[in-house]
């Protein structure tokens, strides 16, 4: 492990609400929480504002309408959190060649690989610039954290939420680590956590203290080893660049179970063509197809099928996810669908009988809560010829009053509040849903554009001039 804190690890505040929050000064200071907002939607984020109430991600979004009634409910709006996510992550690579993205709002950052920090001092100054510079291109906030791997640097942006800098200095990870959580480790998630309660272990120094041998026995060789290791403050994982795609997937949660077995065909059919949409935006193409059934009685199952090339072609892909649907019992109903497509490749074969498959998958059993895609699916398909539906948080402008977001819809109404980033809280208008002046529209940016300012603030020069 390095002797300087130069791997850096940032993870934007809250960051869809806090987006949301900036685009919406009538929000600026209020709970907010953003996800599905169907009867099985599931919290996406939720503001610190909403936390104060109870409110978490990956919580029914159902429970969360009762811990925090008058928060503000909105759907997620990918493309623009897309767009942000790509200007703090130019303002990383702009430090170093080697930054490893964890998520739209996450990333780790070799700042030794870029030349622009070799001890505490000049890691401590990037981190300064980096939180400034973040502020200034996009109106946002991140918490640092500063270590020497990338563990502890993940452990000290967690410490330095919301809005911090935090560095942990070579020498005092073991003194740090002792009194926290066993969960605090990456890896440990409810289910070992709770095995390793039942066993008298709760803390890290209770880990260590341990030893090798006993957590090997409670845990497997693999896991066991690792936790102790890290348990140590032992974590020599390079920041890797450019991650990989491991695959490429679509689904949606239905609001009512579909009993329906020719919807449910339908709706697979329909989500096998947005993910193949989504292959070619990226430019790859897949050899395996996976379609995802979760029940009504939420157990989950999927199945596979590999073929003899990878493709992007609708057609292949749509008869696979078919064949794969021939296998699964939906009698019951089926609350949630999905289409994936992984053996990721840059090109495509064109083989005629690329449609034959080799294996079928088993089923695999999950119990990880995911948001709610339903307002992703309502992205995608914006354009269908059919009646319009306003969606909370949904970007729109009028031809009468300009820009605007909804704030509600329902009976034939819709409610429109008018406000952009740069203005004062705006008033709030009603229309009827198919009001001829009112259309959607892309959203503003955050921080608008300065005239000759350049792409790249301060940070771009590091700390080493």
């Amino acid at each position: 492990m390095r002797t300087a804190p130069t791997i850096l690890h940032l993870d934007m505040d809250a960051f869809y609400a806090s987006a949301e929050q900036a685009s919406k000064p009538s929000l600026r200071g209020k709970a907010v929480i953003v996800g599905g907002l169907g009867p099985r939607g599931v919290v996406a984020t939720a503001s610190y504002e909403a936390r104060v109430f109870g409110v978490h991600s990956a919580m029914p979004m159902a429970q969360a309408r009762r811990l925090a009634p008058n928060a503000a409910y909105l759907v997620p709006r990918f493309g623009f959190y897309r767009q942000i996510s790509e200007q703090v992550m130019g303002l990383l690579r702009a430090l170093s060649p080697l930054v490893e993205p964890l998520s739209l709002d996450e990333a780790f950052v070799d700042l030794e690989a870029g030349g622009v920090a070799w001890d505490e001092e000049s890691a401590r100054l990037v981190g300064v610039r980096l939180r400034a510079d973040i502020r200034s291109v996009t109106g946002l906030t991140g918490s640092v954290g500063l270590a020497a791997s990338k563990m502890l640097a993940k452990i000290a942006s967690e410490q330095a939420k919301p809005d911090g800098l935090v560095v942990i200095r070579p020498g005092t990870e073991r003194a740090l680590l002792g009194p926290l959580s066993v969960r605090t480790l990456p890896g440990v998630g409810p289910a070992t956590g709770d095995h390793l309660r039942r066993a008298g272990i709760t803390t890290v120094d209770d880990i260590a203290e341990a030893g090798e041998d006993e957590l090997v026995r409670l845990l497997g060789k693999a896991h066991g080893q690792a936790l102790y290791a890290m348990a140590l403050a032992r974590d020599e994982r390079p920041v890797v660049a450019e991650r990989e795609a491991k695959s490429v997937s679509v689904e949606d949660t239905y609001d009512v179970d579909i009993h329906d077995r020719v919807r449910v065909g339908l709706e697979v059919q329909r989500l096998a063509d947005r993910c193949v949409r989504r292959l070619r935006d990226s430019g790859l193409s897949g050899r395996t197809i996976v379609l995802k059934v979760r029940r009504y009685d939420f157990s989950t199952l999927t199945r596979s099928e590999t073929l003899r090339g990878p493709t992007d072609d609708p057609a292949v892909v749509r008869e696979a996810a078919a064949r794969l649907l021939d296998s699964v019992d939906t009698t019951g109903g089926v609350r949630l669908l999905g289409v994936g497509v992984s053996g990721l490749a840059d090109y495509t074969q064109e083989d005629l009988f690329a449609q034959a498959h080799v294996a079928a998958g088993e089923a695999v059993a999950e119990d990880q809560p995911e948001a709610d895609a339903s307002a992703e699916s309502a992205e995608e398909n914006a354009g269908a010829p059919t009646e319009p539906v306003w969606r909370a948080g949904q970007d729109v402008r009028h031809t009468d009053y300009g820009y605007g977001w909804v704030q509600g819809s329902g009976l034939g109404r819709v409610t429109i509040r008018f406000e952009t980033p740069d203005s004062e809280p705006g008033r709030v208008r009603t229309f009827r849903t198919d009001d001829p002046g009112l259309e959607p529209a892309e959203p503003l940016p955050l921080v608008p554009r300065r005239p000759g300012a350049a792409d790249v603030p301060s940070t771009a020069t590091g700390s080493g001039a």
